[in-house]
């Protein structure tokens, strides 16, 4: 034996004592934890009976990451969970296994293995000794014979409905190195997929293009900065990181690693699947005291105005919701006066192109800006990861971020209100409602104007048509129309009036012919629900000059929490007004009874027992509807006709006009 053989000797004796420590350290570990020590065996994970078909995939490039286990639990006790060996002395086993490491060290170890996937992880059958030999010198893949274990579709079961997402993902794609811990985000990773069209240089299709020169680097660089301790999977974060930055053809090292950097605590508050904090009260406006009064004397020297943003989807002129908006603008100028100074954009695109609108307003040194509509909560939250020193306001309800807080109103108390009057008033027992998309907001607005008009009349029925719009007013107006020649004879619909334009349809409201039999013009507008967002804007501004909006806006104290702003009847942000001709007296007092009890919190519009269009029963009888539920609603409540379509999914939504015909293309 030559010197150079007695040295391979020494490593590869050294190799195995380290590998056997690091397996005894992750025994040990897990049975301190009343856990198994042992890799995991197929055999006593599955029974035959849950699966449906097998199908062998030939040799595949399988990541090692994803090898967990072994098929048979014979075989399972010589390897620690981590894959390294517990067997210790000289041994045959020991033998072999630095012989492989010898092997792999020269030339690499090429033979593939045999395994069997299960719910994209993989069980060895074959090769057990060449995996512990590649996880222990950190290698990426390998190959392997891979034969697939279906198991039987269950609905019940999220992991499995994620599996068959997979499989439909992995047909197309052939990833198989990417995993989700929820549902529906392999189609979402899809649609961003087939849009991505990069300069292929070294692989000749662009998924491997994708897993090579973006997923590789990204996961590289997330591991580095801890996101292999968070509670998601990789591919949880890389599509997060997606739908705020995108997919690049290629990557910069010092860039991603900065943005990662910057989005970590976003990522962290999704893996530990923090709580939100609903602020549902008023902002306190601290009282003064010498220090705090010599404390902003001296911030505010320096700089005299605070300078406030407003980012509008749609013009003042042509948009309800956006006028609603800019007179809160309007309102915050006259009463803070000198302290601030405003600005507004009009028409900014609802995609990812407002971020060069909001970078724009951020390079100008705006301190707050306000983005005023669902539709900007991905660009906000870029805008806000690169500019830390801008605080960011989303109008929306159903996103978190610690770097984007968002605020809203709880509109369905008053749409509660607006449908005791229409059930009141109707004659044919048929109320229509004209929606425009079926997110959350909307359908529980539609809920809750349906439980008010259950409230006093258990005979009507509301029948809903989507528009899948916003501000269209031609478009609402002829879903009215359809309505009306349906038997509905109350009409309610999300739109809010134009300044200056008294003849579009909102609120509650009633039809009847003109001369020209073929249209309709409004008989009379009964009521509607009103956003006063003048109340919110002075009141958080107001907190913002006392200097204490830290609490709200500090995304790295030791305690930083996710805060949605959620108002209702109580602080006045929202309302309702109804006509005192049209609205008789006796139902306007029933509203302004009811109105108070939602004012002193003695009466929620969402409580129970409430069913739902199936007569299952959702909210059992004297409880509460919670935050979560109400925002989460994916079903109409008993009484409401017609169906909820699926957002952004063209295959799934009808025409509305065909729709109430009974005609689906």
């Amino acid at each position: 034996m030559n010197e150079g053989d007695v040295m391979d000797a020494q490593e590869k004796e050294e190799a195995y004592q380290h590998a056997y420590k690091l397996g005894k350290a992750s025994y040990s570990k897990n049975v301190a934890k009343g856990l198994s020590g042992y890799l995991p065996s197929l055999d006593g994970i599955i029974k035959n009976s849950e699966i449906s078909s097998e199908i062998n995939l030939g040799i595949v490039e399988i990541p090692i990451k994803k090898i967990i286990g072994t098929y048979s639990h014979s075989r399972s006790i010589a390897f620690a969970s981590n894959f390294m060996p517990l067997i210790s002395g000289e041994t045959e086993f020991k033998a072999k296994w630095t012989n492989l490491y010898g092997i792999h060290m020269e030339e690499g170890i090429r033979d593939p293995i045999k395994v069997y996937e299960y719910l994209n992880w993989f069980y060895v059958v074959e090769g057990n000794k060449r995996v512990s030999v590649l996880k222990y010198c950190d290698a990426y893949a390998m190959s392997a014979n891979v034969t697939r274990l279906i198991p039987k579709r269950d609905e019940t079961d999220p992991i499995i409905n994620i599996y068959y997402e997979f499989l439909e993902f992995n047909k197309k794609t052939g990833i198989n190195s990417i995993w989700f811990s929820k549902e529906n985000s392999f189609k979402e990773l899809g649609k961003y997929l087939d849009k991505y069209e990069p300069k292929l240089t070294t692989y000749d299709d662009k998924y491997k293009h994708f897993m090579g020169n973006f997923y590789r680097p990204f996961r590289e660089v997330y591991y580095k900065l801890g996101g292999d301790k968070l509670n998601i999977t990789t591919g949880d974060a890389i599509l997060e990181y997606i739908k705020v930055y995108g997919i690049p053809n290629e990557i910069k090292e010092e860039v991603l690693k900065n943005r990662i950097k910057k989005f970590m605590v976003e990522l962290e508050a999704l893996s530990h699947n923090e709580s939100v904090e609903v602020r549902t009260d008023t902002i306190e406006i601290p009282k003064k005291n010498v220090i705090t009064s010599i404390t902003n004397l001296m911030t505010y020297k320096k700089k005299s105005k605070l300078k406030v943003a407003f980012v509008y989807a749609k013009t003042i002129k042509n948009s309800g919701w956006t006028y609603a908006h800019n007179l809160g603008r309007l309102h915050v100028e006259n009463v803070l006066k000198d302290q601030i100074s405003t600005t507004y954009i009009e028409n900014v695109p609802e995609n990812n192109q407002a971020y060069k609108y909001l970078k724009e307003l951020a390079k100008q040194n705006y301190d707050i800006i306000f983005t005023t509509s669902p539709t900007y909560i991905t660009p906000t939250l870029k805008a806000a990861l690169e500019f830390q020193n801008v605080k960011f306001l989303n109008c929306s309800e159903t996103h978190s971020f610690k770097h984007v807080r968002t605020y809203f109103g709880r509109i369905h108390e008053p749409r509660f209100l607006t449908g005791i009057i229409a059930g009141a008033l109707t004659k044919t027992n048929i109320i229509g409602y004209v929606a425009t998309y079926p997110i959350p907001e909307v359908i529980t607005g539609i809920n809750a104007f349906a439980l008010g008009v259950k409230m006093v009349n258990p005979y009507a029925k509301v029948k809903v048509v989507w528009t899948h719009k916003w501000d269209q007013p031609e478009k609402s107006k002829n879903f009215g129309i359809v309505l009306n020649n349906s038997g509905a004879d109350i009409i309610s619909h999300d739109d809010l009036p134009n300044p200056g334009d008294a003849s579009k349809e909102y609120g509650v409201y009633s039809l009847k012919s003109s001369d020209n039999e073929n249209s309709f013009v409004s008989k009379a507008h009964f009521a509607m629900p009103i956003w006063n967002w003048g109340i919110f804007y002075e009141k958080l501004l107001r907190n913002v000059l006392s200097g204490t909006w830290k609490m709200v806006f500090d995304v790295l104290n030791s305690n930083p929490k996710l805060v949605n702003f959620w108002w209702g009847m109580d602080t006045g942000m929202v309302d309702i007004i109804y006509s005192k001709t049209h609205v008789p007296v006796q139902i306007q007092t029933l509203v302004e009874l009811m109105k108070k009890m939602i004012i002193q919190n003695e009466y929620n519009p969402f409580t129970g027992p409430i069913y739902d269009q199936n007569n299952n029963l959702r909210i059992p009888k004297d409880e509460v509807a919670t935050y979560e539920q109400i925002l989460s609603m994916n079903w109409f409540v008993n009484g409401v006709e017609g169906e909820i379509p699926k957002l952004n999914d063209e295959e799934n939504i009808f025409d509305p006009l065909t729709e109430m015909l009974g005609v689906r293309k």
